[in-house]
């Protein structure tokens, strides 16, 4: 696969953004950063971290709704596919991305920010909140992976074909069996599996974070038929962990038909977790 047919898939998935979307690169330490920025400019800040190889464009199905009442980040992650660049400060673990997010916020002016994270985007999400509470407002969760409970072993195995020898038929042949018919865009599909073939990508991995350290309001929405993760073992442990924590179920989900399917559902629960008074927020769990 070359980079230019990478290109042209991840040119056409930005068609699908509004299109008043900002294209930023945002300089840091580790390498320009690409931002994809929507809404209005005194909007509260929300940041979106995407899934491994989802780039920041997946959010493409929420930015309109989410732009409605906030100023959308959707970043392009450090080390993974997109226009996120490596030059400068070598990545090499946890305390650079954490460092990276830093320079990433203060790049963007943003003191503090609603954080959202989907998968390997929501474990990047807790650490970064562990590391800076006082720069994250609120905490979303979209069907975490390594937060609340591992992977299933099965899910591991199904994927590792694509890790060993990646190509596109793979991923495709990954996704359908986690998805499990469930209907994904065929525009974003494309830009997943070419995404899986790139020769330089460098995900950091790291433990489980201590979610009980979290003391934020934070929302968990899980995907009911994830094959990541056993979802009711995740959920349980969410309730019991979280201080502040509300767990709900996203019907019919598979973990990597997130975020854009049923994107009312997820919007609209994401929405009325940020926008409720703090006073009025408590424990919930249903």
């Amino acid at each position: 696969m070359s980079s230019s047919e990478f290109d042209l898939a991840y040119d056409e998935l930005l068609a699908r953004w509004p299109e008043s979307t900002e294209e930023r690169d945002v300089a840091t330490p580790y390498g320009p950063t690409r931002v994809h920025v929507y809404g209005p400019a005194d909007g509260t800040p929300l940041v979106l971290l995407p899934g491994g190889s989802a780039t920041g464009l997946a959010w493409f199905a929420n930015a309109a709704a989410l732009g409605e009442s906030y100023r959308v980040h959707a970043v392009d992650l450090l080390g993974d596919a997109g226009r996120t660049v490596r030059r400068g400060t070598p990545l090499r673990s946890a305390d650079d991305l954490m460092a990276w997010l830093d320079a990433l916020l203060d790049g963007l002016g943003l003191a503090r920010t609603h954080l959202c994270g989907h998968s390997y985007g929501a474990w990047a999400a807790v650490r970064y909140a562990l590391h800076a509470p006082q720069r994250v407002d609120r905490l979303a969760l979209v069907d975490p992976t390594q937060v609340f409970a591992g992977f299933r072993p099965g899910y591991l195995m199904r994927a590792l074909p694509t890790l060993i020898r990646p190509s596109e038929d793979r991923a495709r042949a990954f996704l359908a069996w986690e998805t499990g018919g469930t209907h994904l865009d065929e525009t974003w599909l494309r830009l997943y599996a070419l995404a899986t073939t790139l020769p330089d990508r460098k995900l950091i991995a790291g433990g489980r974070p201590s979610a009980a350290d979290l003391h934020m309001p934070v929302l968990v929405l899980l995907a009911e038929h994830s094959r990541a993760h056993r979802v009711g073992k995740v959920a349980e442990r969410a309730r019991r962990t979280l201080s502040q924590g509300e767990v709900a179920l996203l019907p019919g989900a598979t973990h990597h038909s997130l975020p854009f399917t049923a994107p009312k559902e997820l919007n609209d629960r994401l929405m009325d977790f940020l926008a409720r008074d703090r006073e009025d927020w408590g424990i919930a769990a249903r």
